[in-house]
């Protein structure tokens, strides 16, 4: 038993991953590597040699050839072992790599593998705790519960009486993927060399797959993970997430608190608790983009078996070994990319691409626009709520493989995330788009957010040209309204923020412009009315305005603040709306010396209507 727990690189004291010091270990044991070679080499060099004869006879023009290659690909992935399996989980989100036929076979790739010996796990419980089984748990199940490429998961409970799932690495392990890691990596350096149809950095890609590897393997870091997770989402009281038990932890095992709950996918048990799987998936989505957009922090693998509706209506999160950070650089940097895709400002966007790492500064991006806008023109026309994610990520994926772009790690964890998230979503409601759905959080960071280049991206999106929009605006309120913690008092100082600044000049003359109309319109309608109560006699001196002036142009005036009006009953219909709220901001408006040159021009603009209307009245000219 000791025998077959023991690992070669545990016991060579590796516990991070380092292509020099593995390099150096294997130059010293031949006989591993090459046993380990003939078990992949051959199977790879078999299919290499299939695709080759396809390629010869061009059947890997057919489109059913090339799903089926892809299929086969896939599936020795599998068989060939965890390095493996992950190492096609990361070349799933990398569009830049990999050609669309293997990349959509690659994203329906799943870790799942049988559980292994049952007396290897608990063996491997007591070593790593250093104590027997029982005087750490109560009860601990001997079968696993379910099974995955670097562990299982047992359930037990604690002396304590805590209800717990033990997760216990696969023995062996490390070497496996280490190993595995090692062979990969030289054939990345030969195919980098050799192959100069190869664009990416193909040894960066395995060195970064095996960082994140190494990292998972290490339960120590996931269970760090989870805490900072955690305490991350306290304040969300729809989301749960496991406690760790560190007493019962250590590198190869992992001891949580256990939840009782179901799949999202499995919507007839999730109907049976009485829960809305439609609330779950809204909750999933909300949760992600505050994971990628506010905290910088998210789960990078939330498959279905790792997101479970609980009986009290919460979403619980699980499995915390791969997680990404992002930095608020590049979390900007992507909100100013959907303010520049929602205004159809492709230049913009491209130059966005450069500025978050996808493309080189010195890249030529004049065809890139226009493959830009083939892929997103369409898309934007039928409008940001009913836009297809994975069609789209689909076509810019082409683009990708065609231009120089190289995807950065979080970026690729991003999208597999997301594609994951739709997908379950997919299976609750057909009709479900992603962007649609993320689109409100999206708002409510450009309404609330006080970055100085949100605020820029907030009035790019506002102004068409030199031109205000105000129902862009009106969307953009009514979007952020629909988020359930909108952050009223800072939407507010917000838009005055924005009324009184240097952009806002425009605004501010618009603004100004209007009510001069408007009182104008107003006055000479209520002179008119009291015109016609009077004796005829004293009509006279305004019957050329009474005679010409209909009452539909008055309208036509008034209809100058509409988009004003239809501002103010979004905002009153915001939740959490009060008149105080408004009336507080009052002493700053009366203080701001912009609001004294607002009322000045209104009363300039007042007269000089009043006397172009006095002369005309005088000679005799209908106004």
């Amino acid at each position: 038993m000791d025998e077959e727990l023991g690992d070669f690189i545990e016991a060579a004291g590796l516990n991070e991953y380092d292509p020099a010091a593995i390099t150096k270990i294997y130059s010293g044991h031949p006989q591993r590597l090459l046993r380990r070679l003939w078990q992949t080499l051959v199977p790879i060099g078999l299919f290499l040699i299939g695709l080759a004869v396809d390629k010869l006879f061009g059947l890997l023009n057919q489109p059913g050839r090339a799903h089926s290659r892809a299929r086969e690909f896939t599936e020795l992935l599998v068989d060939l072992g965890p390095a493996f399996i992950k190492a096609g989980q990361a070349l799933s989100s990398r569009p830049d790599i990999v050609p669309p036929v293997l990349l959509e076979e690659l994203s329906q790739l799943q870790d799942q593998l049988p559980g292994f010996d049952s007396d290897l796990a608990m063996a491997c419980i007591e070593e790593d705790l250093e104590a027997p089984i029982e005087e750490i748990y109560e009860q601990l199940e001997k079968e696993p519960i379910s099974a995955a490429s670097l562990g299982q998961v047992h359930k037990g409970v604690l002396k304590g009486g805590q209800k717990v799932a033990v997760k216990v690495q696969r023995p062996g392990l490390r070497e496996q993927i280490t190993l595995d890691l090692y062979i990969v990596r030289n054939i990345a350096g030969w195919l980098k060399s050799n192959v100069r149809l190869i664009r990416s950095d193909l040894v960066a890609l395995i060195d970064e797959l095996g960082r994140r590897v190494f990292e998972e393997m290490d339960y120590i870091n996931e269970a760090s993970n989870a805490e900072q997770f955690r305490i991350l989402h306290t304040h969300n009281k729809r989301i749960a997430v496991p406690q760790i038990y560190r007493e019962a932890t250590s590198r190869r095992v992992l001891t949580m608190e256990w939840f009782d709950g179901v799949k999202l996918t499995n919507l007839e048990s999730v109907k049976r608790l009485g829960i809305d799987p439609n609330e779950m998936v809204e909750i999933g989505v909300n949760c992600s983009l505050q994971q990628l957009l506010e905290h910088g922090f998210f789960h990078a693998d939330p498959h279905p078996g790792n997101l479970l509706a609980l009986p009290d209506g919460r979403l619980c999160y699980l499995d915390f070994g791969m997680m990404s950070e992002v930095s608020r650089e590049s979390r900007t940097g992507l909100i100013q990319a959907v303010v520049h895709l929602v205004n159809r400002n492709f230049s913009k966007l491209s130059r966005d691409f450069v500025q978050l790492g996808f493309l080189a500064e010195d890249v030529n991006l004049e065809p890139i626009i226009p493959a830009f806008e083939n892929v997103f023109g369409q898309a934007i026309e039928m409008g940001v709520s009913r836009m297809d994610f994975k069609s789209v990520t689909d076509d810019l994926s082409g683009v990708m493989y065609k231009f120089p772009f190289k995807v950065p790690p979080y970026y690729a964890l991003i999208i597999r995330s997301l594609i994951t998230l739709e997908g379950i979503a997919l299976s609750v409601d057909p009709d479900f788009k992603i962007l649609g759905a993320a689109y409100p959080y999206f708002a409510q960071r450009l309404m609330e957010d006080k970055d100085p280049q949100l605020r820029q991206s907030l009035k790019e999106m506002l102004f068409d040209g030199d031109i205000f929009s105000w129902s862009r605006l009106e969307n953009l309120v009514a979007s952020a309204a629909s988020q359930a913690h909108l952050d009223l008092e800072s939407l507010l100082d917000q838009v005055l923020d924005f009324l009184f600044s240097i952009n806002g000049g425009i605004l501010r003359e618009q603004l100004v412009e209007a009510v001069i109309k408007r009182l104008d319109a107003f006055s000479w309608q209520t002179l008119q009315k009291i015109s016609s109560n009077l004796p005829k006699p004293l009509q006279y001196p305004l019957k050329g305005i009474t005679s010409k002036t209909k009452e539909n142009s008055d309208d036509a005036e008034l209809l100058d603040l509409e988009p004003i009006r239809q501002l103010i009953r979004v905002m009153q219909n915001l939740p959490g709306f009060k008149a105080e709220l408004v009336i507080s901001r009052l002493p700053r408006l009366i203080r701001e010396p912009d609001t004294h040159k607002m009322g000045l021009k209104v009363a300039q603009g007042l007269a000089e209507r009043g006397v172009v209307r006095l002369v005309k009245l005088t000679a005799g000219v209908s106004s």
